[in-house]
This record gives structure tokens, C-alpha cells and sequence, in this order.
């Protein structure tokens, strides 16, 4: 389980956030789209709380479908910050957890861990990753119901007071709702991450080549466009998550390759990725193992 805090901006005009979601996510216009829509409902609702018109609290608890590495945990870290600038959560806090966080593995042990996860969550974002494994019929000891049960009590007692984000692979979270109706009532915001494509993927290095204070030669940019195309064939791809673990491992082949001169290193040599580190990596390998 990990908890995530967003830093808090000053209370005022959203358009930072919103800025910065921009900044953080490449592509992803329905999403951007959907969350800035969400945003100015909210906008709105306080508009007309403060000058004394009839307004319900919204039902904040949302769907996150998609791939995995395809943005749903930064969303959600932006969505606490928007909450709690509109003052619809305490923390602009995320308490990211998977089922091994709430279900137990013998009878009482579940109900006691799902409560001290919903504690840590109070007054924040709930973030469940891969939450259709709550849910497992074909397993009549399985404890996983009664985490759910107990979920539901809570995102419907306390929704001023905790935010619920469910989040998985779009087929597994459509049978999850259908088995579970009281959950899906209870979402009101279903949002679908799509996945990146290959200039996508590329510009997603770029920018955290960027924030890391990297550059790419031109061969090494030519070898990382080939290396994606590669990459998003091979298993277990995972979109951002993948581009980012191929970076780091780039800067290791780099800092390998340098650190036999480590004493003579200029300015440039520590900032420049060569097609060297790119073309080491086991993508690039024929059948046999060899690296063309």
C-alpha cells in the first residue's frame, strides 16, 4: 500500500492544476477533457453554494479503465489536488492500494484490514488498483465480498469524506460492475485511459528525458524510435511504465560507459545518451540472443 501526497496549491483559480496535468500526461485528450469537465461542475457547485442556491454534493467516486502505464495513478493524484482546492477532500492525499491491502486470508481478518485502509484513505483518494480481484466467485473461502460489502457502506456513509477510485483493465472492471451493481451505482464518473501509440510513446521519453536533464544524440533518437516499435510488441508492456523503466536502464549503460573516465567527465558527457545505450538492450536481440 502506498500513500501518495500531492502538494496543496493555494486556494483560487484551477487552471495550475489543470496546467499541470497537461504537462504530466502526453495525449489523453478524452481524459484531460473528462477531468476538466468534472472540474468545472465543481467550479460551479461552489459558485452556487456560496450565493445560497440549492446544490447537492455531487458523487465523486470514479472508474479508471486502461492498460496499464497509461496514466490512471497521475490522474488521480491531479484529481486529490482538484478536491481538495474546491474543498470536496481534508488532504490532497492518494492511499493507493491492490487486494492483498484488504482481504484477508482466514474469517475476521478481512473486515479489520479493510477499515484500516479506509482510516488511512479518510479524508483523501482511495486509489484501488486492478479492483475486480476483490471479487473472485469461483472461490467459495474467498474473503474478497466482504472488503466489498464494507467499501460500499463507506463510499456511501462517508462520500463527504472519502473518495473512491477503482481502477483495472476495461473487459475485467465492465464484469466486476455487472456482478456487483451496488458498486457500479455508486461510481457516477467512468473514465477509460486509451492506449499510446508509437509517437505517443516516443514523446513520453522525451518529456521525462527532459525532466531528468538528458538528451538524445540523433543516432540515439533514431535507435529509441526503434526501440519502441520493438518494444510494444514484446510482453508485458506497459506503456509510460515501460518507456520510463527503458530510460532508466539507458542511464545505466550510460553511466557504465563513462565511469572509467569518470575523472575527465565534461558537462556534456554526463547529460548525452548515445545510440550505444539504447542499442544494448535485449530488444534488439535475434532469436538466438545475439544483439543485431
Amino acid at each position: 500500500m502506498t500513500v501518495a501526497v500531492a502538494e496543496a496549491p493555494v486556494a483560487g483559480d484551477l487552471e495550475p492544476v489543470l496546467a499541470q496535468l497537461d504537462a504530466d500526461l502526453v495525449a489523453l485528450e478524452p481524459v484531460k477533457t473528462r477531468i476538466r469537465e468534472i472540474a468545472a461542475l465543481l467550479v460551479i457547485d461552489r459558485l452556487r453554494r456560496e450565493e445560497g442556491l440549492a446544490c447537492t454534493r455531487p458523487s465523486l467516486h470514479m472508474s479508471f479503465t486502461g492498460n496499464p502505464g497509461t496514466g490512471k495513478t497521475t490522474v488521480a493524484l491531479r484529481m486529490a489536488e482538484i478536491l481538495h482546492r474546491l474543498g470536496y477532500i481534508e488532504k490532497p492525499k492518494v492511499v493507493s492500494v491492490t487486494r492483498d491491502d484488504l482481504v484477508g486470508q482466514y474469517v475476521g481478518h478481512t473486515a479489520p484490514k479493510t477499515r484500516e485502509v479506509l482510516k488511512r484513505a479518510r479524508g483523501g483518494v482511495l486509489f484501488i488498483d486492478e479492483a475486480y480481484y476483490l471479487y473472485r466467485p469461483e472461490n467459495e473461502r474467498d474473503y474478497g465480498q466482504e472488503a466489498i460489502e464494507i467499501l460500499l457502506q463507506v463510499m456511501e456513509a462517508e462520500r463527504d469524506n472519502l473518495v473512491v477510485v477503482l481502477a483495472g483493465y476495461r473487459d475485467r472492471m465492465e464484469t466486476f460492475f455487472a456482478s456487483n451493481p451496488g458498486m457500479g451505482s455508486r461510481v457516477a464518473h467512468h473514465i477509460h485511459f486509451p492506449d499510446f501509440d508509437v509517437r505517443e510513446l516516443i514523446a513520453i521519453g522525451d518529456l521525462i528525458l527532459d525532466q531528468q536533464g538528458y538528451e538524445l544524440t540523433p543516432a540515439a533518437r533514431d535507435a529509441f524510435g526503434a526501440y519502441v516499435e520493438r518494444r510494444v510488441r514484446r510482453p508485458r508492456f506497459a506503456h509510460g511504465r515501460s518507456i520510463r523503466n527503458a530510460i532508466e536502464r539507458a542511464r545505466m549503460r550510460q553511466a557504465s560507459r563513462l565511469y572509467d573516465r569518470r575523472d575527465a567527465l565534461e558537462r556534456r558527457d554526463l547529460i548525452t545518451i548515445e545510440a550505444a545505450d539504447i542499442l544494448a538492450s535485449s530488444v534488439f536481440a535475434d532469436e538466438d540472443g545475439e544483439l543485431a
